[in-house]
């Protein structure tokens, strides 16, 4: 078995680019009711995971990292790349590593990012697929 097994293809994806403002991100995340999205670069490449926690620090902290809020029509005027570095948590699997590794990162959040060898995001893996298909292969004992 190996990862593509497991892998919910780039196009059945919601991600965001990277140059993307924080308002627009926030949009598509409530209008898709997820808490964290990968991000792209308008390449392709695997850039990070956003978070709504990341887009509440950055509101919170504000651009200088002052403590303050910002009104949220101020949110237009920053991108992601404004907060990228504070998103480095989620590294991506590349799409030939092993089950094993999968599993591993798998168990430290709800989705892993999948990359191809030069770094392009070709879909995701959800915890919630591989928990499923163990538990429908019966590994589980029968109590």
């Amino acid at each position: 078995m190996n990862i593509a097994f497991f892998t919910r293809p780039k196009q059945d994806v919601i991600f965001v680019y990277s140059d993307s403002t924080v308002r627009q991100t926030l949009e598509k995340m409530h209008a898709n009711g997820f808490t964290a999205v990968p991000v792209l670069d308008r390449e392709g490449h695997y850039v990070g995971t956003v978070s709504e926690g990341d887009l509440l620090w950055f509101i919170i902290k504000g651009e200088g990292g002052e403590p303050h809020t910002m009104a949220i029509e101020s949110l237009e005027q920053f991108r992601l790349t404004d907060l990228i570095d504070q998103t480095k948590k989620n590294p991506p699997v590349t799409i030939s590593a092993s089950i094993e590794n999968l599993i591993i990162r798998a168990m430290e959040t709800n989705f892993v990012p999948i990359t191809d060898d030069r770094g392009m995001f070709i879909g995701i893996v959800t915890r919630r697929s591989i928990i499923k298909h163990f538990y429908e292969k019966n590994i589980f004992p029968n109590e």
